[in-house]
């Protein structure tokens, strides 16, 4: 459709933390919106703070950031690390900004809640350069905190959960432009929506696919459905469908997997989507970022994975405690090892097998942690560390609350988790030998 409709801007913020990597990460909610909205005839702009080249290249992809060392807000300052803006610079965002026509909208999507000084500085210079233009915040910051998000971003509107059924009437409200594209009702999945525009990114170098939305699960840790409340998937050839366009479009072979819950019903899903590829003679390298639920890892889908060319495999247990001590539902006994015997005699070696543990839970005991990392080894894996964030919300909230050292509900900037806010005797003697441990 010819976009004849009022101009817009879409900005993907600047992350502003301690740390910050590139693993796999791309915008694809905005990404998604800016697909509808040019399907709708609107004329989209699209200005990514985060699309720079990496400092650092890792592999498929993947990489540091650009950092600017800048000065940490004052709730941060008493913290022995650099803080940092990360990807693009202030003079270079304003000088894309200066490109852009004089939009009729400008939409800002968010993610962490503890990055949303890079939320506000990008609302803010965009003002300076388009004082009159209405902003409308979205994203997982403007769900999880959307109070705080009003009162702080600068944003004129934020839009809490799924945007893209609310987007079109509240643009349409803004502009009086009437799209001529059909309305996305609250109950659609993904099958209806065009493809997100992945051609608006900078520099692509893998295609991020989203095969279903929401999970089934509801761990204590995870906002999952308050982001998503509802597990729905596509089509398993409509999936494979877009993989062929964009590889097409775009000459990419790395693809990684954004769902939550990837494995679920393999066989007509997952499966089907690699089996079509197969047929249609398309070759890949997958990853998945997110995580993969150790449990419906059978024989039949560890060769399928191999065959198939997954390259970054990441298991999303957690922890290897079992019965009361767990905070999701994640495992039964036998099913890590049943797992990773698979993946074994399917032919990946310990290395390619990362398996995601979290660090930093509240009341979670350093002994707890170094018996996962070394039954993770132990069993031929690779063990990840990852620090938890505290996010409102959740069922853990509460006791997050009651165990941290800084007041979780005063400013979002406490729930970053290089501060490991809810380990109350936390230092870095002990992260550090953990991760010793972990690396070793």
């Amino acid at each position: 459709m010819a976009q004849s409709g009022p101009p817009l801007l879409l900005i993907n913020p600047w992350i502003y933390d301690f740390a910050a990597y590139d693993f796999f990460a791309r915008p694809l909610g905005l990404l998604y919106l800016a697909g509808l909205l040019k399907a709708q005839g609107y004329a989209v702009n699209f200005l990514d703070c985060l699309g720079a080249p990496h400092a650092r290249p890792g592999l498929f992809g993947a990489g540091r950031y650009p950092k600017e060392i800048i000065s940490p807000p004052p709730a941060l300052a008493g913290i022995t690390r650099r803080y940092g803006r990360y990807g693009i610079s202030e003079a270079a965002f304003q000088e894309r900004l200066a490109r852009v026509p004089t939009p009729a909208a400008i939409l800002v999507t968010s993610l962490m809640t503890y990055w949303y000084p890079g939320v506000a500085a990008a609302i803010r210079l965009a003002r300076e350069r388009f004082p009159d233009v209405p902003v409308i915040l979205g994203g997982v910051y403007a769900t999880l905190c959307p109070g705080h998000a009003q009162t702080h971003s600068g944003a004129d509107r934020v839009v809490a959960g799924p945007g893209e059924a609310a987007i079109v009437g509240i643009l349409e409200e803004i502009t009086g432009f009437p799209p001529p594209g059909p309305r996305i009702p609250d109950c659609e999945a993904l099958a209806p929506l065009p493809y997100p525009a992945l051609d608006l990114l900078d520099h692509p170098s893998f295609i991020p696919l989203l095969t279903s939305r929401g999970c089934p699960l509801d761990c204590h840790y995870c906002a999952s459905r308050q982001l998503q409340p509802t597990y729905r998937r596509r089509d398993p050839l409509a999936a494979a469908a877009e993989l062929i366009h964009w590889q097409d479009r775009l000459g990419l072979t790395d693809a990684a997997f954004y769902d939550d819950a990837l494995l679920l019903a393999a066989a007509d899903h997952l499966l089907v989507i690699l089996a079509e590829l197969e047929r249609r003679g398309r070759t890949f390298r997958f990853h998945t970022p997110n995580g993969l639920q150790a449990r419906l890892i059978t024989r039949e889908v560890a060769r399928w994975l191999k065959r198939a060319n997954f390259a970054t495999l990441r298991l999303g247990v957690e922890t290897t405690a079992l019965g009361a001590a767990r905070l999701d539902a994640k495992l039964q006994a036998g099913e890590l090892e049943a797992a990773l015997a698979h993946l074994r005699e399917a032919g990946f070696a310990p290395a390619e097998i990362g398996v995601y543990l979290l660090i930093g839970l509240p009341d979670q005991e350093e002994a707890e942690v170094a018996a996962s990392i070394l039954r993770v080894k132990e069993l031929g894996a690779t063990p990840v560390l990852a620090q938890y964030s505290p996010i409102p919300g959740t069922a853990l909230w509460p006791r997050a609350q009651a165990t941290s050292r800084y007041d979780l509900t005063a400013d979002p900037l406490f729930h970053n988790n290089s501060l490991f806010p809810c380990w109350p005797q936390f230092s870095w003697d002990r992260y550090t030998r953990l991760k010793r441990l972990a690396a070793g």
